[in-house]
């Protein structure tokens, strides 16, 4: 698998072909996805922007989270990560919305173990308008926020080229 920069600037030109434009929603990675996809030139034609809800009381503010649904699961959650990814789409008018959620470490947080992350795509194109998975990565804050990135990115790479 590619990189994060192979990956994005794959998904940023899988994009710009198919006419679509793309809005990220993040907590654990902090602005990371949004970064990646901009560093590939040419991006503006596609990502619309991003939104860095790291305080849980954002998701509900920002993207429109169920606050019952954070109140009752926390942020680290698969409805969540669908909930702040189908935000992010319609808030900032992107045909797909990305989010992450989780803990990056070192230690655990909201009763998850560091690692424990939830990414999400939202489109048109998937059942329920938008899907989640969960991942358990492991190594520092540096290597799972890397890990959550290029995980998401591989999800959008995956809706864009189904059979690939």
């Amino acid at each position: 698998m590619p990189g994060p920069a192979g990956a994005a600037a794959a998904v940023v030109a899988a994009l710009r072909a198919a006419g679509l434009s793309v809005a990220t929603a993040e907590s654990l990675t902090g602005g990371l996805v949004c970064a990646t996809l901009v560093d590939v030139p040419g991006a503006s034609a596609v990502v619309r922007g991003g939104v860095v809800a790291y305080a849980t009381e954002l998701k509900a503010a920002l993207l429109g989270v169920d606050a019952a649904r954070l109140a009752r699961s926390g942020p680290v959650d698969a409805e969540v990560a669908r909930q702040m990814a189908r935000g992010a789409r319609e808030r900032l008018g992107a045909d797909v919305g990305l989010a992450t959620t989780g803990v990056a470490g070192p230690g655990p947080a909201d009763g998850h173990p560091a690692g424990t992350v939830f990414v999400a795509v939202a489109a048109d194109a998937l059942p329920g308008g938008a899907a989640a998975r969960r991942l358990e990565l492991a190594g520092d804050r540096a290597a799972v926020r890397r890990g959550a990135v290029e995980a998401v990115l591989a999800d959008l790479a995956a809706l864009l080229h189904p059979s690939g």
